[in-house]
C-alpha cells in the first residue's frame, strides 16, 4: 500500500483534466501536486498518454528530484516544478499545458495585455513572458533553467506569484499553479480562454488597449481578498 496515494489519485484527476479541457494533445502537458508535509511531490510519468494514465503510474518525488515511489520516470518538466515549489512556499499544485492560444502568445514571446473583465477577474497584471533562453542556459540543465526564468521574471518584474498564477515560457509554453493540482489546471483552462480572447480582441481591433486600473481592480477584487463578494464564500 502507497503512502501517497491521496496524493497520488489527486494529481491523476488533476492530470485527466488536461484532455478534457483540451489542453494538449497526446502525451503533452503535466499537472504535480505537493504534501508539503511529507516533503514530497507527485508528478505524470513522462511519455504516458492520457488514456493509459493510471493512479499507480503516478511518480512521486522529494524536493531534490528523487525518486521516492513509482517505477516509471517522471515528466522530463519535474525540474521545473520542484523549483518552483522550492520558491514559491504558498503554493500545492503546478500545471504545465500546450494548450494553442496560450503557446502562441508564448511563440510570439508576447505578454498578454488586460484587456478586459474576463482577465481582470484572475489577475491586475498582463499575463507575464520570460525571455528566450540563451544558448548556455539550455545547455546546462534546461528544464532547471526553465524554472529559474520564471524565478527572475517574477523577481526583475516585482511580481507576486500568489496574484500571478501564470506565466508564458518564451518560445515554449504556459506554467500555471494554484493551491491544489485542481486549481492549477484551473488557472491553465483560464489562462487559454483569456489567451484566446485577447488574440481575437487584437486582431478586431489592432489598437485595443488596457482596460483602465479602476475596472481592473473592482473585479479582481470582488473576487479576491478579504473584501470579496464573488460567490458563495467558504
Amino acid at each position: 500500500m502507497s503512502n501517497y496515494t491521496y496524493l497520488k489519485e489527486q494529481v491523476y484527476e488533476a492530470n485527466m483534466e488536461i484532455p478534457r479541457e483540451n489542453l494538449a494533445i497526446v502525451t503533452f502537458g503535466n499537472v504535480s501536486g505537493i504534501d508539503r508535509d511529507a516533503g514530497v511531490i507527485a508528478i505524470k510519468p513522462s511519455g504516458v498518454p492520457y488514456h493509459r494514465l493510471r493512479v499507480e503510474d503516478i511518480v512521486v518525488l522529494d524536493l531534490e528530484n528523487n525518486v521516492v515511489e513509482g517505477t516509471m520516470r517522471p515528466s522530463s518538466d519535474t525540474k521545473t516544478h520542484t523549483l518552483l515549489y522550492r520558491h514559491f512556499p504558498s503554493i500545492g499544485g503546478v500545471c504545465h499545458t500546450h494548450s494553442t492560444y496560450a503557446v502562441a502568445w508564448a511563440q510570439a514571446i508576447r505578454a498578454i495585455p488586460n484587456l478586459g473583465t474576463t482577465h481582470a477577474d484572475h489577475l491586475t497584471t498582463a499575463v507575464p513572458v520570460t525571455e528566450i533562453m540563451s544558448d548556455e542556459m539550455i545547455q546546462r540543465d534546461y528544464e532547471l533553467e526553465t524554472g529559474n526564468q520564471i524565478l527572475d521574471l517574477f523577481s526583475a518584474g516585482k511580481l507576486s506569484y500568489e496574484e500571478t498564477e501564470m506565466v508564458l515560457v518564451a518560445c515554449h509554453g504556459p506554467f500555471t499553479w494554484g493551491k491544489d493540482p485542481a486549481k492549477a489546471v484551473y488557472n491553465s483552462v483560464v489562462l487559454e480562454e483569456i489567451a484566446k480572447m485577447a488574440y481575437l480582441t487584437l486582431n478586431i481591433n489592432p489598437s485595443a488597449q488596457t482596460i483602465k486600473q479602476g475596472l481592473i481592480d473592482k473585479h479582481y477584487f470582488r473576487k479576491h481578498g478579504k473584501d470579496a463578494y464573488y460567490g458563495q464564500g467558504c
